[in-house]
């Protein structure tokens, strides 16, 4: 792997590992918002009781861990970057009772795992932070049964995100970021259309389907939205840590008039979308 892009995995790591507390405090409230994404995955894999899958960059355990209560006499490899998400991932197993999960640290650019190994691949949210897509692809491809199904979830464009848009736009109205680098990893890199159908053709996989799927993050209040995206969303706690505190402030102010507003009834449920993409290996 090239030097930048080792640079940008170990800042990865050393962010999802940090940021691994904030996960495990809002576990429930995410795991919500993101299940329609998981479920549409589990969906289009076809799963079989007996199936051995691999899911990739699973953070805290899902959609892992409710493929595990599916593959009942199989057993599924969660992975993630960082090793404290799999320390939550692990304990959100045994609260649960599941016992056919295995994990391990790893970079999908490098998967330690034999050809043709898996019959099924999961990867919610992962892509659109991977350093070398077309690398990671190849590795999922490489380590697929033939017949095998790969299945996936990015974040669609940021006016389907409020979600996100509405923490995110009162940063950028007052502080002067740089603009992203065209293609470097971040949360709206794979919402382009057909870019990961292309990703996956171009890897050799046949019956390309994607799909939108919507989510709703239940927050109920704009207090609570504001604690769950300083805590756990790395771009916006960088930000933030480069303001002064009446800066912050006033971004915090801007926010909660945002959300109040177009939620005069108080019941803060914010909108999102995802475009899901699957393919099967020959």
């Amino acid at each position: 792997m090239e030097l930048h892009l080792q640079q940008i995995r170990e800042q990865q790591k050393e962010s999802w590992n940090h940021f691994s507390p904030g996960w495990k405090k809002w576990d429930d409230l995410f795991m919500d918002f993101l299940k329609p994404m998981g479920d549409e995955i589990i969906q289009r894999l076809d799963l079989q009781e007996t199936d051995d899958v691999l899911d990739i960059a699973a953070g805290t355990g899902e959609p892992g861990l409710t493929i595990a209560s599916i593959v009942q006499s199989g057993t599924v490899m969660i992975t993630d970057l960082a090793e404290d998400m799999l320390e939550v991932a692990r304990e959100n197993a045994k609260r649960r009772g599941i016992s056919n999960i295995k994990t391990q640290a790893c970079d999908v650019s490098e998967l330690p795992f034999s050809d043709n190994t898996f019959d099924a691949i999961s990867c919610r949210f992962g892509f659109m932070f991977f350093p070398d897509m077309k690398l990671a692809v190849s590795e999922m491809v490489r380590v697929l049964k033939p017949g095998g199904k790969i299945a996936t979830t990015v974040w669609n464009v940021p006016e389907k995100n409020f979600w996100i848009t509405a923490i995110m736009g009162a940063i950028q109205r007052n502080m002067n970021l740089p603009a992203p680098i065209p293609g470097a990893p971040g949360m709206f890199r794979c919402a382009e259309q057909n870019l990961i159908s292309h990703l996956f053709r171009e890897a050799g996989l046949k019956s390309v389907f994607s799909k939108e799927v919507s989510g709703k993050l239940k927050c109920q209040t704009a207090e609570t939205y504001w604690n769950v995206m300083t805590e756990v969303a790395a771009p916006i706690v960088s930000a933030l840590s480069k303001a002064e505190e009446s800066v912050r402030e006033k971004i915090k102010e801007e926010v909660y008039q945002t959300i109040r507003q177009k939620y005069e009834n108080g019941n803060v449920q914010i909108e999102s979308s995802a475009l899901l993409v699957s393919g099967e290996k020959s």
